[in-house]
């Protein structure tokens, strides 16, 4: 059986045409080189060089190995570059999930680009999920990242959570609704409306949140209508089935008839969080983290939203 070694010798060899010289390209002595050519001979049954003391040939049976050993040694030279660079997490697949309103928040984009920017080579998979759906295939281990916001009493056993940005809620109604011929909103200007809200169950945190604000304020929100997508909610809002308080993120979701008012209430922001699972890292999801760290200290912790 061919080892890689014998293919490389039979190349320098093939390519000098003198056994000497190969053996000085190779860094050996020539015996022994001459010794591994005359054992592939063997183990192939056929001559691949014409010796003689004034020069040496290829054979037609060597002319045919070389092309092939030539792509043998370059697919090995390719696989170990490949192996390399797999740890390192410069290649393969990263799994990314996230919640309906994070691509419209700028901490996620600008992050994916500047990962995507570092490590051209890994195929990034991106999907919408549920906070819920997100934190469970973290620990099945069938997502490597996840942009969630899960809600304030939710625990994950093995999943990292990192805060990476808190941002401002905002009030969506219809254009026309009395609310939107006001600057800015407490929470309690919305007692008597109805709610477009994400189901509880899906685990957002946006849920909790509202309902704590409310509470806070004195209230129980009626609901409406329930909704999965944070692009339904806002929708619906906009054609005035409802109310619906939204991280500031979605005013750049374009819908007509839409009014995006700020909420006063101190307590009125939404927390975004970078998860993962726990413990060591592979390559892939270690420079992630570091790229994210690394943005994580250039981001305010608070986004700021204007009337």
């Amino acid at each position: 059986m061919l080892e890689l070694r014998h293919y490389r010798y039979f190349i320098a060899v093939a390519e000098e045409l003198h056994f000497g010289r190969a053996a000085e390209r190779l860094h050996i002595a020539q015996p022994p080189l001459s010794q591994q050519i005359q054992a592939m001979e063997a183990s192939l049954g056929v001559r691949l060089f014409e010796r003689s003391r004034r020069k040496v040939e290829m054979t037609e049976a060597g002319r045919m190995l070389l092309v092939e050993a030539r792509q043998v040694v370059a697919q090995a030279a390719r696989a170990e570059d490949m192996a390399r660079r797999s740890a390192k997490g410069e290649v393969g697949r990263l799994e990314i999930a996230f919640t309906g309103s994070a691509p419209f928040n700028d901490y996620m984009p600008a992050l994916i680009k500047r990962y995507r920017d570092a490590w051209p080579q890994v195929h990034l998979s991106l999907r919408e999920m549920s906070t819920f759906d997100q934190l469970h295939a973290i620990r099945e281990g069938r997502l490597d990242i996840s942009f969630a916001r899960p809600a304030a009493a939710m625990t994950a056993p093995g999943v990292e959570m990192r805060l990476v940005e808190r941002e401002a809620l905002v009030v969506i109604c219809n254009q026309d609704h009395p609310l939107a011929a006001q600057d800015s909103l407490c929470m309690a200007d919305l007692s008597e409306e109805r709610f477009l809200l994400h189901p509880r169950h899906i685990g957002t945190g946006l849920y909790e949140k509202v309902m704590g604000l409310a509470l806070a304020a004195g209230f129980t929100p009626r609901t409406e209508i329930e909704a999965h997508q944070m692009s339904t909610i806002v929708g619906l809002a906009a054609i005035g089935l409802g109310v619906a308080v939204v991280p500031n993120a979605m005013r750049k979701f374009q819908v007509q008839g839409a009014a995006f008012r700020p909420l006063r209430d101190s307590q009125a922001f939404i927390d975004l969080y970078v998860a993962y699972r726990s413990g060591t890292l592979g390559p892939l999801v270690r420079n992630f983290v570091d790229l994210m760290e690394d943005k994580t200290a250039e981001s305010p912790s608070h986004s700021e939203v204007k009337p």
